[in-house]
């Protein structure tokens, strides 16, 4: 198996973990002060697997890259504070759905931003992921 797909196994079993540990999590917690408290905990693990690996010269990341950089974790932020306020007023299975519609968006943004293949299998599975999101949430 190519390691993308492995990673991207990985990435969506503890993907699929966020939303119930958070649901939990928050029953009793203003969802602002759980999203800065999970941050924290991911910048502490992600600089410690950082520094396992050695790969801590921040200076090699020229200014376009890390701007790029700072703007995806800008949006990473701003993606986590409204998930966590979506669950923990709203229904998991329909915020999961809607959240999950991102996917849709973000292979439209692929193709429109960078150029990445748009062929009528691709369009046909970005239009069910919507048609599901929009059954799930309803």
């Amino acid at each position: 198996m190519k390691d993308y797909i492995t990673y991207a196994v990985l990435s969506a079993f503890f993907a699929s973990l966020i939303p119930i540990f958070g649901k939990l999590g928050l029953k009793n917690v203003d969802s602002t002060l759980a999203t800065a408290v999970r941050a924290v905990i991911m910048a502490v693990f992600l600089v410690g697997v950082a520094l396992l690996r050695g790969s801590t010269n921040v200076g090699e990341i020229d200014g376009r890259a890390l701007l790029l950089i700072v703007l995806s974790g800008l949006a990473g932020a701003l993606s986590w504070l409204f998930y966590f306020m979506a669950i923990k007023n709203g229904r998991v299975p329909a915020v999961i759905a809607i959240d999950k519609a991102s996917v849709a968006l973000s292979i439209f943004l692929a193709w429109l931003v960078l150029g990445d293949k748009m062929d009528l299998k691709t369009a046909l599975g970005v239009l069910l992921i919507v048609i599901g999101a929009i059954l799930v949430s309803l």
